[in-house]
């Protein structure tokens, strides 16, 4: 499967539903979790979302908790401390895994078409951001160390390109 937008996923309420609905945006998607050194970056994956939404930027959050198990809780619980600690107001979907055989298919995908350093595809940590563009092409890997600050020119590049 190639198109981003056919993938099956869970919104973090249970429901069933694909990509399809942010087809002709631009996509942040990242590994999310609430007890990792990097939470704090919610607020600016946030302050991003808030910044750029209108403009067709939307940042999906997918929690994981196969990183020293930083995201043991439930999703209505993982929901209700991302909007109480950070606000979150941005999609937010079912926990899942993104390495190893249980991996989901959406980060098979991310990971083959942009690998990390010395083309490895694992996920390394929490954290870790695609940016994908309006036409579903996955363009950019960013490390979960880098701050959602820093990512703004390449949204931007993106958001400008029509």
């Amino acid at each position: 499967m190639t198109d981003i937008y056919a993938f099956n996923v869970k919104t973090i309420d249970g429901s069933d539903a694909t990509l399809a609905p942010y087809r002709g945006k631009v996509m942040l998607i990242v590994n999310v979790a609430s007890r990792c050194g990097f939470t704090p970056q919610y607020e600016g994956l946030e302050a991003l979302y808030e910044k750029y939404k209108s403009r067709g930027l939307v940042v999906l959050g997918f929690p994981c908790n196969q990183f020293g198990s930083q995201e043991p809780g439930t999703e209505q619980e993982i929901m209700t401390f991302c909007r109480s600690n950070f606000g979150v107001t941005f999609p937010m979907f079912g926990k899942i895994d993104v390495n190893g055989e249980n991996a989901h298919p959406l980060y098979g995908h991310l990971k083959k078409a942009r690998p990390g350093v010395l083309g490895s595809e694992a996920i390394k940590w929490n954290f870790t951001k695609f940016l994908v563009d309006r036409s579903g092409n996955v363009v950019e890997r960013f490390a979960p160390s880098t701050e959602p600050k820093a990512l703004e020119s390449a949204i931007e590049k993106l958001l400008h390109a029509q």
